[in-house]
């Protein structure tokens, strides 16, 4: 059955890593008898982490769907991992949302998944709930928590469901403070309980926050509280509404997915509270001539979908998609804004985990899933009327960790390459990019857990084993004097033989970005005309190995000044070879060094990092050219660094920062290295020649 826009709720399960997102899905499933049994993270068994990698590791690794039913709603829950490496399908999950629930264990208090959560969740405009999780487990301490929440979000944090402790402290239930009710776990059972005489004026003074909090979203409702009447429920429930929705209130639940306690408080506060598609968002994107557009959720418009991840395996996609618009029904052709594809649905889904349920139809702003669209991926609108509207895109940071990556068979790199790229169609936050210069395949992540995930799921999916190793950096050589020399090539075997002889000058280039220039300044025929291309060719060639460490030569011009042929044994290859011969004589005379690349680097993090980022990046060999504040109250410190000294930085950073701070990167030149690192260099090219 379709559900009607004002009945759906799509929400997005962020926060910290191990902090109790699928354990709280899990319970949610189990509360509202869609799944039969709870799951346990531990024992393998739960409908979000059913991938065979996040069964294996025992953490999310990727996002997952997992739909209730309640009291005529429908609310999807999107279940996004906790851990950095996999930010990519947070971003995914928070492009389809309509508001986040960020869990937070009760044991920890605010991390830093927390505030990135939080930070995520605002730069969009969605509403925040903020789910206490493990209140019942020994170490667990509700009040430091939601005092950290509160600290680190401001008055916004506001408690709908505390705890009860009995008088050892240990946790006997929550009270919901609205209702004012108590809720208690009882032989399997939630069972209720009116507030106890020694919590009552507690439960009065937060309750009288909520009622005041009302009070302030409308003047009519205002009114009616310094006159001193009592607001109706409905009254309550709808000024709440109005605050969560505007973001100026987190509603706080808490409780224990494994009891069930504070499950059905959460997901009635989603209902209550959340906000449908419609009422928070207004999609934005282009349309066919690159104009901005808006599409608003209208479920009489045309039909638009938006596909917001996709599942690859070895027998194809599985696209999850939003209906942005209209109406998505099986047999339905949509065309693909960004291909021009028509694309065909043939039968579509609810999807619950790894289970796919077949459905005749999707209203809009609900979430389904759509096999074997051929040419869709995550990031694409499909509309109905072939407009070309593209609605905006997933944003994924840029990946920042980086590895050579290579199959452990000889020969398998082709079916690396197709499996890698397959699962870029459900990963599009890792790059995969040929480096011709170094002849690596280069494979780029968020970091190490990342990128050994990706090699895992190659293998378990595509049957390939691979290695990652360190990628070469593309050093060049360049001189930085002029010489004059000669090259001659003589070979006499019986017959015709070979005979070329040049006369060469060799300097650098100063004064344009040109990597060679061939000149020419022969007077009175000593080389031929026909010969100048194969001189010009044999020190082009020869220009790919330098004379140092092999690198490619760069910024040289070479002049043909005079020479000498034969009538008989003369050719273009023996000029190929004169010539090569006069680069092998020359460049190491010419004062050749190595070039190696230097990029920009930006880097984003708490003012109380600034030293140990600085300090480190000093040791890097970086230079630091300013620091600006960021809008969310953060700094940015720009710099330039060589690229080989910044390969492992998105570790480094990570655990200098607490995964607080992020870079971006970019190549800007080449420079000479120093002279310390030059030897280096070469030293390490001959260690490499000598075992080959």
């Amino acid at each position: 059955m379709a559900f009607a826009l004002d009945k759906i709720r799509n929400v997005c399960l962020l926060g910290h890593g191990g902090d109790g997102k699928t354990s709280l899905v899990e319970s949610m499933l189990y509360m509202t008898q869609e799944t039969d049994r709870l799951g346990n993270i531990a024992d393998g068994n739960t409908i979000s982490d059913f991938d065979p990698e996040e069964i294996k590791r025992q953490f999310s690794i990727q996002l997952s769907l997992s739909p209730i039913r309640f009291k005529d709603h429908i609310i999807n829950l999107i279940d996004t991992p906790g851990y950095f490496d996999f930010e990519g399908e947070v971003m995914s999950g928070l492009r389809a949302a309509d508001a986040g629930i960020i869990v937070v264990s009760a044991k920890n208090g605010c991390a830093v998944g927390t505030e990135k959560a939080w930070k995520e969740v605002r730069k969009r405009n969605l509403p925040a709930f903020f789910y206490i999780s493990k209140v019942d487990e020994d170490q667990a301490d509700y009040e430091a928590a939601y005092a950290s929440l509160r600290q680190a979000f401001g008055n916004s944090v506001t408690p709908f469901v505390i705890p009860l402790f009995d008088a050892n402290g240990k946790s006997e239930g929550v009270i919901n403070l609205l209702q004012q009710i108590v809720y208690k776990a009882e032989n399997g059972k939630i069972n209720e309980y009116p507030v106890p005489a020694n919590k009552q004026e507690k439960v009065d003074r937060l309750r009288g926050a909520l009622i005041e909090t009302v009070a302030m979203s409308s003047d009519e409702l205002m009114e009616k509280y310094f006159d001193g009447e009592e607001f109706t429920m409905e009254e309550i429930l709808e000024g709440l509404r109005k605050g969560v929705i505007a973001g100026d209130i987190s509603p706080v639940i808490c409780g224990s997915a494994y009891t069930g306690l504070g499950t059905m408080d959460m997901i009635r506060a989603i209902i209550n509270y959340g906000p449908a598609p419609n009422e928070i968002r207004v999609e934005r994107g282009v349309d066919e001539e690159g104009n901005a557009l808006e599409m608003r959720y209208d479920a009489n418009g045309d039909t638009a979908i938006f596909v917001f991840k996709t599942v690859a395996d070895q027998y194809g996609r599985f696209s999850y998609f939003k209906v942005m618009q209209g109406e998505l029904t099986p047999d339905m052709t949509l065309i693909n804004s960004q291909t021009g594809a028509a694309e065909k649905m043939g039968h579509i889904y609810i999807v619950k985990g790894k289970k796919q349920y077949e459905v005749d139809k999707i209203g809009c702003g609900d979430i389904g899933a759509v096999s074997k669209l051929t040419n869709t991926r995550t990031g694409d609108t499909l509309t109905k009327s072939g407009t070309g509207a593209k609605l905006r895109g997933v944003a994924y940071s840029e990946p920042a960790y980086s590895r050579a990556i290579s199959p452990k068979v000889k020969g398998g790199e082709e079916k690396m390459v197709s499996g890698l790229n397959r699962l870029r169609d459900e990963d599009p936050s890792f790059t995969l990019v040929n480096n011709a210069e170094t002849k690596q395949m280069v494979i780029s992540g968020a970091g190490d857990m990342h990128l050994d995930v990706i090699c895992s799921k190659l293998q378990s999916k595509f049957g390939v084993e691979v290695e990652l190793g360190e990628p070469k950096v593309a050093y060049r050589e360049k001189i930085r004097a002029k010489v004059s020399v000669e090259g001659k090539h003589k070979k006499q075997s019986g017959g015709h033989g070979q005979y070329g002889h040049v006369k060469m000058d060799f300097e650098p280039i100063y004064d344009s970005d040109e990597e060679f220039i061939f000149a020419e300044t022969i007077f009175g025929g000593s080389v031929p005309r026909n010969f100048w291309p194969a001189v010009e060719k044999g020190v082009r060639e020869a220009m790919e190995h330098g004379v140092l460490a092999g690198y490619p030569m760069v910024g040289l011009k070479a002049t043909l000044t005079d020479g000498s042929y034969h009538d008989v044994d003369s050719n273009e290859l023996s000029f190929k070879m004169a010539a090569r011969l006069a680069y092998k004589a020359g460049i190491p005379n010419a004062k050749p060094v190595i070039l190696e690349p230097v990029n920009s680097i930006k880097i984003n993090i708490p003012d109380s990092y600034m030293g140990d980022v600085i300090g480190d990046m000093n040791k890097r060999r970086g230079r630091i050219m300013g620091m600006n504040p960021a809008e969310d109250g953060t700094q940015i410190v720009e710099a330039e660094v060589p690229a080989a000294e910044i390969t492992d930085y998105a570790i480094t950073l990570r655990s200098m920062t607490q995964g607080r701070g992020s870079f971006t990167t970019k190549f800007e030149r080449y420079e000479e290295v120093p002279v310390m690192t030059q030897e280096k260099i070469i030293a390490e090219a001959a260690y490499h020649d000598d075992e080959e």
